[in-house]
């Protein structure tokens, strides 16, 4: 089985968020460009410019690397599903992992013990508490 929704889940940020932050950085790099090409004429209006170009790309970019951060942390961890098998006659039990198809009452290969046919008698994905706090107040 494989766990392709858990990615899939995590690497989703809200695309207007996005394009928001793609606009500001072009936006600033035509700042920047724009302060440099004027550095010469007009030097008062040309820092200005170049500090706020500087200013909204440090912005932007900060920004698109804590919401990386942030989504890397929020990683979606899926439990494993486990299927438990027992035989009908000698109740011999065997757990494994759950493979496709798998369904309770589902007859599967032979015992181990008696060679009688064996059972599904439980499909079900543990999950471990999580740990309690280190300050329970």
């Amino acid at each position: 089985m494989t766990m392709e929704t858990s990615s899939n889940q995590r690497s989703k940020i809200s695309p207007s968020a996005l394009m928001t932050l793609f606009i500001v950085l072009l936006l600033s790099l035509v700042a920047l460009a724009y302060g440099a090409s004027i550095l010469e004429t007009q030097p008062d209006i040309a820092y200005f410019v170049l500090l706020f170009g500087f200013l909204g790309a440090a912005v932007a970019t900060y920004t698109l690397v804590q919401m990386r951060r942030r989504l890397s942390r929020l990683k979606i961890v899926i439990p494993p599903v486990t299927t438990t098998i027992e035989c009908k006659k000698c109740g011999f039990k065997n757990v494994r992992e759950f493979q496709s198809g798998d369904y309770i009452f589902k007859e599967v290969e032979p015992c181990q013990k008696c060679n009688d046919k064996m059972l599904i008698t439980a499909v079900y994905r543990e999950i471990k508490e999580k740990e309690k706090d280190r300050f329970p107040f």
